[in-house]
């Protein structure tokens, strides 16, 4: 799918074509197979242009950051790291992706209190071989609204050095960015075995299908996607006939802010007690170690005994808590969610960037996901118990 699509960005003619295959080729494989309606903004990114011309002349690479206003069409001009009338390089080395990510979120924001023109972020990154890496940034409506971008680790540091020494870094910008905040009409792409005994509980595995425009996607999600498409796959294969509903569901526009998860929540989030357990593969599909899970106590008991049956995988430890960001809604009232502990040491290496190809994958340990990630979900949609959810007083108090 990534060799035939490329990146597929929220609005994009790629995207949409993406989902047609999928539910296509879903149905031809003879999985009950359909879409879901989901309205979100789209971004197009355009020409973009970064040039040191003081001390020396210079180009530089950058990446937009998604819902980056443009600059004027003549560009900006502008000494760098001073506030006022300036351009604002963040210099900030990765920590955790909760920490560092802020600056990239809301940098634009606090450069433009202080009255800078536009803010270049350092890319939200452990490791960088002259590579931007793009992400979701968010406007406040009490400040203005400036160009924000991420640019190199290398090109951050080396402003940072200049500064130093009292060097003064002059840097022409050009952001062609167009935002189309009315939205587009996007799908949530759903197929699945119907359930043999109790088909209204229902065992979800899912990814989002949607990607950044650079790279091609394939660890930010297509990886996720996939795994969760061959459990189905195996299960019909050996022709398995689980007492519960077993859904495979392809988010949409989660780079630009959870748009399809909580649209489905939206439309199905009132019957949060018809699923059974829902699980999400989104931080890449390395060599497996176990599974992420959040519940209650006695579910995660429940848990472990099923994820125990993986030993010939190595992946019998249950983590907690869950890492999701589409089921986050769900979570919130108390359903139960497990997502893929793996060996991710590697992923903001390519993480939002040109270097997220079908390349950073090992087909073995996909197949090792893949195995662990149906095991896991089949056994949980067949099982003659139910994961007990919360009371709504002890669901509420997540909220």
């Amino acid at each position: 799918m990534t060799d035939t699509f490329g990146p597929r960005i929220t609005g994009s003619q790629a995207l949409d074509n993406a989902i047609d295959w999928v539910v296509a080729t879903a149905t031809s494989e003879g999985f009950t197979a359909y879409t879901e309606d989901v309205t979100a903004p789209f971004f197009e990114r355009n020409t973009e242009t970064l040039t040191m011309i003081s001390p020396r002349t210079a180009n530089m690479k950058l990446i937009g950051l998604g819902s980056t206003v443009p600059t004027p069409e003549e560009g900006i001009t502008a000494d760098v790291l001073v506030a006022e009338g300036k351009i604002v390089v963040y210099d900030v080395p990765f920590t955790t992706y909760g920490e560092t990510v802020q600056y990239r979120s809301h940098g634009a924001v606090e450069a433009a209190r202080v009255g800078g023109v536009a803010a270049l972020v350092r890319s939200v990154t452990t490791f960088s071989i002259d590579s931007p890496h793009t992400g979701a940034q968010s406007y406040s409506d009490d400040v203005p609204k400036i160009p924000s971008a991420c640019i190199t680790i290398e090109d951050t540091t080396l402003m940072h050095r200049l500064q130093d020494r009292g060097i003064t870094v002059t840097l022409h910008l050009f952001l062609g960015a167009v935002n189309h905040e009315n939205g587009t009409l996007t799908r949530n792409t759903i197929f699945e075995i119907e359930g043999s005994q109790s088909p209204e509980e229902i065992v979800v595995v899912s990814g989002h299908l949607d990607s950044w425009d650079v790279g091609v996607g394939a660890m930010d999600d297509a990886g996720g996607c996939f795994v969760s498409w061959m459990a189905l796959r195996a299960a019909q294969k050996l022709e398995l006939k689980p007492r519960r509903t077993y859904r495979s569901l392809f988010f949409t526009a989660e780079e630009e802010g959870i748009y399809g998860g909580d649209a489905y929540f939206v439309a199905h989030g009132t019957h949060k007690g018809d699923f059974q357990l829902m699980m999400e593969s989104d931080f890449g599909t390395f060599k497996p170690i176990g599974i992420e899970f959040s519940g209650t106590d006695e579910a995660t008991c429940m848990m472990k005994e099923i994820v125990s049956l993986t030993t010939l995988l190595g992946t019998t430890e249950l983590y907690s808590p869950a890492d999701t960001s589409d089921l986050n809604a769900f979570g919130a009232v108390g359903v139960p969610r497990g997502s893929l502990n793996s060996e991710s040491d590697r992923y903001f290496w390519f993480h939002h960037s040109n270097g997220d190809r079908i390349e950073v994958y090992n087909s073995t340990h996909l197949d090792q996901v893949a195995a662990l990630w149906t095991a896991v979900s089949y056994v949980t949609a067949d099982v003659s118990f139910r994961l007990p959810q919360p009371t709504v007083v002890d669901a509420l108090k997540n909220l």
